[in-house]
């Protein structure tokens, strides 16, 4: 390659798990005059797992079975300052690419508490759980907590840091006014 030149160079990556969202291994390949190879670490690359999360249904008693047989739970505490449960529930269903499993979560604005299951698979036929436990307190915020279960322990954390950076993006205090 001449001085200032590029070389592109495609390659085809397998992805088997969305489990933590990094690649690992290494690309080694042939440096400027052949007498030295140069490394590519792919655990630098990040993969977005949401990207291979895909909102699901089960029945109610397939959900009771895995949430009985998985072993990796991840608890997150939720406190929020959104206006409503409905509107967190939303907010959660978004940025989780999960799916509501709790007939009549959808709930009028008089509510104070709001428990419901939520449910997903990745593109690889993993399934991962969550519950969802909270309440808005009168004239405070939304307090309570997100429990997410799933067959590896890789699952549960990658959502677990997707939902507590939906509690902080929702945490924030909105400016109505400057004097």
């Amino acid at each position: 390659i001449p001085p200032h030149g590029f070389f592109k160079v495609q390659t085809t990556v397998k992805v088997t798990s969305a489990d933590t969202g990094v690649i690992f291994g290494n690309i080694v390949y042939d440096g400027g005059h052949g007498f030295e190879n140069k490394v590519v670490i792919l655990n630098d690359v990040h993969v977005d797992i949401m990207d291979y999360i895909k909102p699901a249904k089960c029945s109610e008693n397939k959900f009771r079975t895995m949430w009985n047989e998985f072993e990796w739970e991840n608890k997150i505490v939720i406190k929020s300052n959104l206006p409503s449960l409905k509107d967190y529930l939303d907010e959660l269903l978004k940025g989780t690419n999960m799916t509501c499993l709790t007939p009549g979560a959808v709930i009028g604005e008089e509510c104070q508490f709001l428990s419901a299951n939520l449910y997903s698979k990745s593109s690889f036929g993993e399934d991962a759980l969550a519950n969802l436990c909270i309440e808005k307190k009168t004239d405070g915020p939304i307090v309570g907590h997100v429990r997410i279960r799933s067959k590896g322990q890789g699952l549960a954390l990658s959502l677990g840091d997707r939902v507590a950076a939906i509690a902080r993006k929702t945490n924030k205090a909105k400016l109505t006014a400057v004097w």
